[in-house]
């Protein structure tokens, strides 16, 4: 290798141009597309409006076909990197957080505690959940199972998502999201994640503004569509779960695991606990989180997973919760559940797990304190509270 070929950058983009043919569906902030592309042939891709304007049928369009070429799941489009003919309008709103920082495609957004903003003052005090259930688990997929145990469980709930960084960074990629917005108090998109209701720069003052601003009483920790795994003990963009584990300790709210449960799984790291789950909370989340194990499972995969979390530390107590009406509620889920590729009822483990933490978090609930209580009744009420459940 001569020394100029050394110094050479390595593309790391597969670009292509092509021409828009069709134009599909549309939910949030994401248009589908049919394009021509020279030698590859008919391209599905994915327009951001809010990043690239809308695409035309016509219209001259750059791709990034990096993820599309790859054939993978979840990633597998195109995207509309720019529509070069017919440019959006400047942005005319207000903001100075900027995401997906020193790549090509960095945006400016509003943060929710930015200095110029009506939640500014109240994300400066805060510093405190309030003794808040907060879900969190490693996959988006789980999102709309927790809800759904969440609201079956009290349907007048105000459950708030904050989405992290680990996997898509648009909010507007999840067509799921799209489908739970009239259920969901809001969206927080926190880290390089964007498009969400409320932007934050941290999972830290993300679940603050889903507390404080959204005014939420229960909030869902998971990362975007999508997820990084190599095969190895720490590769895995789920790692993140046990540190958000982490944060709402900090801010004296309520951790709970949402574990990742199969008997449909092909890979055996994941049948019975998924070593994701194992490791997030097991081994990261050092302040502790309660697992929430679903009763209704066979008796194999039920013995399986209890051996799984027989390993657990201290600071990690399994509750086994009640999970009566939860599959019902499933089946009539108002966005597809699938994890995977693998939908209900066949992956029912995993979404009943999900469901049974919802619920749990629903019955954790603290009631808002009495005029003139003591600072530390609620979190006593609290305490008494699990002892009555009787999930153990």
């Amino acid at each position: 290798m001569s020394s100029a070929d050394r110094g050479r950058p390595v593309s790391r983009i597969r670009w292509r141009r092509g021409r828009v043919r069709a134009t599909g569906r549309s939910w949030r902030d994401a248009l589908e597309l049919t394009v021509d592309v020279p030698d590859d042939g008919e391209v599905r891709a994915l327009a951001y409006p809010s990043l690239v304007g809308v695409p035309e049928v016509g219209d001259d369009v750059l791709l990034n076909t990096t993820a599309w070429a790859q054939q993978l799941g979840t990633g597998g489009y195109a995207l509309v990197v720019a529509v070069p003919d017919r440019l959006p309008p400047d942005p005319a709103g207000p903001g100075h957080l900027v995401k997906a920082r020193y790549t090509p495609l960095q945006v400016s957004v509003q943060g929710v505690d930015e200095q110029d903003t009506e939640h500014h003052r109240t994300l400066a005090d805060a510093d405190d959940l309030g003794g808040m259930p907060v879900v969190v688990a490693d996959l988006h997929s789980a999102l709309p199972a927790v809800l759904i145990g969440a609201l079956a469980t009290d349907p007048d709930l105000r459950v708030a998502y904050v989405m992290t960084d680990g996997g898509a960074l648009a909010a507007g990629f999840s067509r799921t999201l799209g489908g739970l917005r009239t259920s969901l108090a809001g969206t927080v998109t926190v880290g390089q994640a964007f498009g969400g209701d409320l932007e934050a720069v941290t999972v830290h003052t993300g679940l603050l503004a889903a507390r404080h601003v959204l005014g939420a009483d229960v909030a869902i920790v998971t990362q975007g569509p999508g997820n990084l795994g190599t095969g190895t003990p720490w590769g895995f963009s789920g790692v993140a779960a046990g540190e958000a584990c982490n944060a709402v300790s900090v801010l004296g709210g309520r951790p709970i695991g949402a574990l990742r449960i199969s008997d449909a799984d092909p890979r055996p790291r994941h049948r019975g606990v998924s070593h994701h789950s194992l490791t997030a909370f097991g081994r990261v989340a050092l302040a502790g989180v309660t697992l929430v194990a679903p009763r209704g499972l066979s008796s194999e995969l039920g013995g399986q997973v209890d051996e799984d979390l027989a390993g657990q530390p201290e600071r990690n107590p399994v509750v086994w919760v009640d999970t009566d009406g939860l599959d019902k509620a499933l089946s009539l889920s108002p966005v597809p559940l699938s994890t995977m590729g693998r939908g209900y009822p066949e992956e029912r483990a995993y979404f009943l797990a999900a469901a049974a933490a919802g619920r749990y978090a629903a019955l954790r609930v603290l009631p808002p304190p009495e005029p003139g209580a003591a600072a530390g009744g609620a979190a006593a009420g609290g305490a008494a509270e699990d002892d009555a459940a009787g999930d153990a």
